[in-house]
């Protein structure tokens, strides 16, 4: 379930949506490097300003998700979509997947904005992320569990962990991650009626 050892073209056949947010969130990332790519105007036209959102800016909600700076940043909220995200993809079908995946990040920056200093800049989708974990954590906790035993194992510590490292990391915009995993939750015990009737 949480094993990827697909070559790519399955991968993308098999998890679309998680393949396309993810591409999305690589060319972006790989343009910031373009020499001619006007990588200063594009963080600032994009990126979630709140000041900018303040003054009718709402796009950088969205688009701030799948913008990063740095490697390190990049990687880590990729590599994590990717092996994280195709059982929930399988599980919720495309449209609630995405939803979750959207409406994380964006309540997540909703939240960022009505929380943090108008001078605060947020960027990358680890409020997303964390709507990914907050659903799991519905599908974990909220009797009865539908993840099976092994996989409830490993999905656990990997969202226990990801809590506490919030707290714990510096530069981190708690706030996001709380949110993000909040929306997830909520959506991830919404979702499991569902998924327990049908």
């Amino acid at each position: 379930m949480f094993q990827r050892g697909e070559r790519m073209a399955d991968f993308i056949r098999y998890y679309p949506c998680v393949s396309t947010l993810a591409g999305i969130q690589t060319l972006l990332y790989l343009a910031t490097w373009i020499p001619f790519f006007p990588a200063v105007a594009f963080y600032q036209s994009f990126s979630g300003t709140n000041i900018a959102i303040a003054n009718g800016e709402w796009w950088r909600l969205i688009s701030s998700i799948f913008i990063h700076r740095g490697f390190s940043h990049f990687f880590f909220n990729t590599i994590t979509l990717v092996l994280f995200a195709p059982p929930l993809e399988i599980m919720l079908k495309k449209i609630k997947f995405l939803l979750l995946y959207l409406l994380s990040g964006i309540f997540a920056n909703a939240a960022t904005f009505l929380f943090m200093p108008l001078t605060y800049t947020h960027i990358g989708s680890s409020g997303a992320i964390f709507g990914l974990f907050g659903s799991f954590a519905a599908f974990l906790l909220v009797k009865p569990p539908l993840l099976a035993d092994h996989h409830q194992k490993i999905i656990f510590p990997v969202v226990l962990i990801a809590l506490l490292m919030t707290f714990i990391q510096t530069e981190v915009n708690i706030v996001s991650h709380l949110a993000g995993f909040a929306c997830g939750f909520f959506m991830g015990i919404l979702y499991r009626k569902k998924l327990l009737v049908e």
